[in-house]
């Protein structure tokens, strides 16, 4: 066992605002995990559940949410989740335990007290090989998934780029300085975004405390699990996970200039799952924005359909 300091999340973080949340005891007495529902939980409903990347939290899936709403109302159940180190989530005591397969049995946890005996899952990197892992525990809970830039292995050359940011952001202690290099580490997965844009995404990770120092809002022991990654590192793929997914209604998508996924690994995907729908979000980074009609489109238009397919088999 590891054992340290609380990690300082201020619930009043601008990118917190409009995410309440309510934490569940999942695991040890101690430990927490941030969970947001918009819409209406209810019987022949299927929630979307979002499980957002490595060390990133729910808010990548706020905007998502708002135009997801806007195309089948506000009542459609949404559930957004902070992963065990991430966002409001308790870090975890035990460190070794910042694996997936141990998110996924959370996660399933998360689910039954919620009462949901099934949902879209909605994974982006990281959360996306948690929404793997949890299919091949419990296939039953999952009745579609939606895998954005996330896949049976992960590109090492973006798990280097990951690390070296993160370390570099680290003791910042200047205002400027912080807002200079986190726009320069973002606008290479953003070419079009604005100073403002990228403002917005570098407080959905970190913050400035009241000594203007930049603290990170997740566990920066995860920033340490990757120091074992090399740029040529040759990772073995857990294809047996992405085959969990076999029985439920799959949705592939990668962005366009994402270091997460390799492109020959997407095209794998997709030709192992010749019944799964692709679509590559032009001009963007991981994570995936998500923040306009033409992004959210085709994870709605496979809700629809999914929808549709089991009325009809009703």
């Amino acid at each position: 066992m590891m054992f340290s300091r609380p990690r300082p999340s201020p619930d009043d973080h601008r990118s917190f605002a409009a995410l309440p949340v309510t934490r569940y005891t999942i695991g040890q007495a101690d430990e927490q995990i941030a969970v947001h529902i918009s819409g209406r939980l209810a019987i022949g409903r299927i929630p979307l559940v979002c499980v957002p990347g490595y060390q990133r939290n729910m808010t990548d899936f706020a905007d998502f949410a708002n135009h997801f709403h806007r195309v089948y109302g506000d009542d459609w159940p949404i559930v957004l989740i902070d992963l065990k180190g991430r966002g409001r989530s308790s870090d975890r005591v035990d460190k070794s335990r910042y694996i997936s397969t141990v998110d996924a049995l959370e996660l399933i946890q998360v689910l039954a007290a919620l009462a949901v005996d099934g949902g879209i899952f909605v994974g982006q990197g990281y959360g996306g090989q948690v929404v793997m892992a949890l299919a091949a525990e419990r296939p039953n809970l999952v009745t579609g998934a939606v895998l954005i830039d996330a896949g049976p292995v992960s590109d090492p050359r973006g798990l280097v780029r990951l690390r070296n940011n993160l370390r570099d952001l680290e003791g910042n202690r200047s205002e400027a300085g912080y807002r200079t290099m986190a726009r320069r580490m973002l606008a290479p997965d953003y070419p079009a975004a604005t100073e403002g844009l990228l403002d917005v995404l570098a407080a959905r990770t970190h913050f400035l405390d009241k000594r203007n120092r930049v603290r990170a809002l997740f566990d920066q022991h995860l920033t340490g699990l990757l120091e074992a990654f090399e740029h040529d590192d040759i990772l073995v793929p857990q294809w047996q996970l992405f085959d969990a997914l076999g029985s439920a209604p799959l949705l592939l998508m990668r962005t366009q200039l994402t270091e997460q996924v390799r492109r020959e690994t997407f095209e794998e995907m997709l030709r192992r799952r010749r019944d799964a729908e692709g679509y590559v979000i032009e001009g963007s980074g991981s994570p995936a924005l998500l923040n306009t009609p033409e992004d959210v489109g085709p994870i709605a238009e496979f809700v629809r359909k999914l929808v549709k397919r089991r009325a009809k088999a009703a």
